[in-house]
């Protein structure tokens, strides 16, 4: 099997020697970070077999770190589902999802740290705006957006998740308020509207709105909602891609003749396909969604930001006092929400399959990575 990093030591000095004055500093350590992952660029440790009749050595070799590498972040990401896990309330959760129009995405790529940002602010605020009406809520939600920029062809498509409480907190603190109506948290049509009304008051106070076409504006922008269930699913499905980017090793099939074939599965017909691109198209794909530095993928607002820690606590009281019935939405989730990780297998050798790796030896780094 084949991995992105493959493709970068093979094609990636030529990419760099057409396109690297265009590449942002981001793109151009991540290129580098990947293409020298697991190798002694960065140094490691040998370990041996302890089994006597074996007692063989193996060279293991650091990750890059790099939050683009399809092979890194295994323990982040299970320490990241930790915390969130612990964030969640016993309550019933939404999946909200909020994509930005094509006419915008230009726009978007060429300004990520605003737009990015904007995006998640205004769909938040949109969001609770109506959450706020007692209507729907009357309770202040507990909200995390985590921004995604691909389609699973490595697509530029910019859109943010939310995984939402399904109730709130009541301003005066004395109650937890469950939405009322069990079938949506939210009408998804008046979201709509506010929240593109929100991001175009955002896009003008930025400076941006000049550069927009007229049209964007006039157009129903979509806005998807659907129950998640006790959240953990969404959690699962949200960590696969907090530290990684757009595809992993698995879903590539073939490098032959500077064509690159990979698969993904239709989002609509649910039909696994299978694309054939060049090389060059392929990393272009691929690092048109590597963040630039300092750009935010996920942020909390309403009673899971940082600022409302005891209000989530009383939430939580609150809710502990009342009984939750078992989740009737899990098995609602799409079939791509399942599980990420399973448990690790002890380290034994390779070869005997019988002793334990014991380390004996470190490897420093060839030479350190610059900034």
């Amino acid at each position: 099997m084949f991995e992105v990093a493959d493709i970068f030591r093979l094609h990636g000095a030529a990419y760099r020697a057409r396109f690297g004055n265009r590449l942002l500093p981001s793109q151009t350590r991540a290129m580098r970070d990947i293409e020298a992952c697991r190798t002694p660029y960065f140094g490691g440790h040998i370990k041996q077999c302890d089994n006597r009749e074996c007692g063989r050595k193996v060279y293991v070799y650091h990750s890059c770190g790099n939050r683009s590498c399809p092979k890194c972040h295994r323990q982040q990401t299970e320490r990241w589902l930790e915390r969130q896990r612990a964030r969640l309330l016993p309550t019933q959760h939404y999946l909200l999802t909020f994509t930005l129009p094509k006419e915008l995405r230009t726009l978007a790529f060429a300004h990520q740290n605003k737009i990015y940002g904007l995006l998640m602010r205004c769909a938040a605020a949109a969001l609770q705006k109506l959450a706020d009406d007692p209507r729907y809520v009357g309770g202040r939600l507990g909200l995390m957006g985590v921004v995604h920029t691909w389609t699973r062809a490595m697509l530029y498509h910019p859109h943010v998740h939310f995984l939402a409480t399904a109730g709130g907190f009541s301003r005066d603190g004395a109650e937890w308020i469950k939405a009322k109506n069990p079938a949506f948290l939210v009408p998804v049509d008046a979201l709509s509207v506010i929240f593109r009304a929100k991001v175009c008051a955002a896009l003008k106070k930025a400076g941006l709105l000049e550069q927009t076409p007229g049209i964007v504006w006039k157009k129903k922008w979509v806005v998807h909602c659907q129950p998640a269930g006790s959240g953990q699913k969404v959690l699962e499905y949200l960590g696969r891609y907090i530290f990684r980017v757009a595809i992993t090793n698995n879903r590539l099939e073939r490098i032959e003749n500077g064509q690159i074939t990979f698969r993904y599965r239709d989002n609509r017909t649910q039909e696994e396909r299978h694309v054939t691109i060049p090389a060059v198209e392929f990393i272009s794909r691929f690092l048109q969604h590597v963040l630039p530095r300092g750009c935010t993928k996920v942020r909390y607002y309403g009673i899971w930001s940082g600022s409302c820690r005891k209000q989530l606590d009383q939430a939580r009281d609150l809710l502990s006092h009342i009984l939750q019935p078992d989740s009737p939405f899990d098995t609602a989730l799409p079939n791509t929400l399942v599980p990420l990780l399973t448990s690790r297998s002890p380290d034994r050798c390779p070869y005997c399959k019988i002793g334990l790796l014991l380390e004996i030896e470190c490897l420093y780094p060839q030479r350190r990575a610059p900034p």
